[in-house]
């Protein structure tokens, strides 16, 4: 007999993308009553002044510009996080979410700063675009070729800041941070090259299915939505 599916319930609580998604839905909705105490950008605007602030770095993640811009990174981290999830642990998830997804910010707002206005992000984006490029280079297909080519690390990493280059022009708009999904795209096309969320196949994780894997004011803001 096939081993059954954990009930529903019991799915949520042990999935690293439902809690990311109930940890967003929360922030957002703290934002909502912060807002009027006038406190929402202190605690979630990632912005030049984070070094006063540095919660922000981690806040602004997972907080959100509006109710379309929370619902456009809901559904693309459910559809990705999904997949990522199957191969990885809870704790390498969140991890791996929280750095790139701040790193990806502060890229954002420090060199944004050295070539425009001043620039303040929230969302969560940056993240994401780290889990896809993830799941573009590290998956079965994509490792294969690679090694076939025989590439040098450093041509490695040129081709993947192609690709990083092209999908963020193809993904950018009006008020979209570019710099950020750049960023989290080549974060997620490195780790995923390396493997280093991947998990062995003999280590369970929580019920989750595993693949084998291997270690290898006084400025002019400028609102960039991750």
């Amino acid at each position: 007999m096939g081993q059954q599916s954990p009930p529903f319930g019991q799915w949520v609580a042990q999935s690293p993308t439902a809690h990311t998604l109930a940890v967003i839905l929360g922030v957002f909705a703290l934002q909502q009553v912060t807002a009027f105490l006038g406190a929402a950008r202190v605690l979630f605007l990632l912005d030049p002044t984070f070094v006063a602030r540095p919660w922000v770095i981690v806040t602004s993640v997972y907080a959100h510009a509006g109710l379309s811009h929370l619902l456009g990174n809901a559904v693309a981290l459910v559809l990705l996080g999904l997949l990522l999830e199957r191969r990885t642990s809870t704790l390498r998830y969140h991890l791996f979410f929280i750095s790139t997804g701040a790193v990806a910010g502060l890229a954002q707002v420090v060199l944004g700063n050295l070539i425009g206005p001043s620039q303040g992000v929230l969302g969560a984006s940056g993240a994401i675009f780290a889990v896809l490029g993830y799941l573009i280079a590290g998956n079965t297909a994509s490792i294969t070729l690679v090694d076939s080519l025989r590439l040098p690390p450093r041509v490695q990493l040129g081709l993947g800041a192609i690709i990083a280059v092209g999908v963020t022009v193809v993904t950018g708009g009006a008020g979209v941070a570019l710099i950020a999904h750049f960023t989290g795209l080549l974060l997620g096309l490195v780790a995923g090259r390396l493997r280093l969320l991947d998990v062995e196949s003999s280590a369970p994780d929580h019920g989750h299915n595993t693949q084998p894997g291997t270690w290898n004011n006084r400025y002019k803001w400028t609102l960039e939505l991750i």
